[in-house]
């Protein structure tokens, strides 16, 4: 006897009731548990914190952006002869202030993350012997767009130095940045702000364009003014410390955001220090 073939009809229906039989025996299964756990991380929607950094950082709203271009009405000297500026604030017009840091961020691995994330216009002054092993460190945050600076090979308080060891001590320090980051640093931090007209020759030498001092400093929870109103003004240089007496102190990541917060409270925001320079 030959069998006859289901009619097309007929086994469309039969084939789509064992397909409603099966998915009511089935337990049914949520598709990001199909997914897998790795790859449901990929497709659960994002946070709204997720795009705000900021938030991340303990800030209450993204820091302005500084104007672009500059206003520049510092117009530093190129003759070889001149002397390079001492400078604790800058003359402008825009509503930015400067912060810059003397070596110790490398006690810090997360502060990286927080230029990064923020993209801070930070300045870093380096002392060879200080920073150490810890080069590697700065590297990271020149990739995250920190400019790196002269604070000497060995921070020798510079005032009353005979000329050799002050160029030694700076030009020293420049050689070492350009060797290890291929930079040319223009600026230079004496250590602990000391400093003499023998240091501003010797920095001409080793090719300074300008020696930075500082009007305020964080440390702790404090921010110090070194002379006039004790309020932010457009232009000044701001230094965040390291915890050198007490390393159970805030993070300096911890210090920075409330250096943050007093600028966005004052109306002001982070320029680059170099590009007023």
């Amino acid at each position: 006897m030959t069998l006859r073939p289901w009619p097309r009809r007929t086994a469309a229906l039969l084939l789509a009731a064992a397909l409603l039989l099966l998915a009511g025996c089935a337990p049914s299964v949520d598709p990001i548990e199909r997914l897998g756990r790795k790859a449901a991380q990929r497709v659960r929607p994002q946070t709204p914190a997720a795009g705000q950094p900021y938030r991340h950082w303990g800030l209450a709203a993204p820091l302005s952006p500084p104007p672009h271009p500059p206003a520049r009405p510092l117009r530093l000297t190129k003759r070889a002869s001149a002397l390079p500026p001492v400078l604790d604030h800058v003359r402008t017009s825009d509503r930015v202030v400067f912060l810059t840091y003397d070596d110790g961020v490398e006690r810090d691995p997360r502060f990286v993350d927080m230029v990064r994330e923020l993209r801070l216009p930070v300045g870093m002054f380096l002392t060879d012997s200080v920073v150490g092993p810890g080069y590697g460190h700065f590297g990271r945050l020149l990739s995250a767009g920190a400019d790196l600076e002269n604070h000497t090979l060995d921070h020798p308080p510079l005032r009353g130095l005979p000329y050799r060891a002050q160029r030694a001590e700076i030009c020293g320090q420049r050689d070492k940045l350009h060797a290890r980051f291929g930079v040319r640093a223009r600026l230079l931090r004496p250590p602990y702000g000391a400093y003499d007209t023998t240091t501003l020759h010797a920095a001409a030498h080793c090719g300074v364009s300008a020696v930075v001092l500082w009007r305020a400093s964080m440390k702790e929870a404090d921010l110090h003014f070194t002379h006039g109103p004790h309020s932010l003004r457009p232009g000044d240089i701001l230094l965040v410390a390291a915890n050198d007496d007490d390393l159970d102190g805030p993070p300096l990541r911890t210090r920075t955001t409330r250096l943050l917060r007093r600028i966005q409270e004052e109306g002001l925001t982070v320029g680059r220090l170099e590009d007023y320079l």
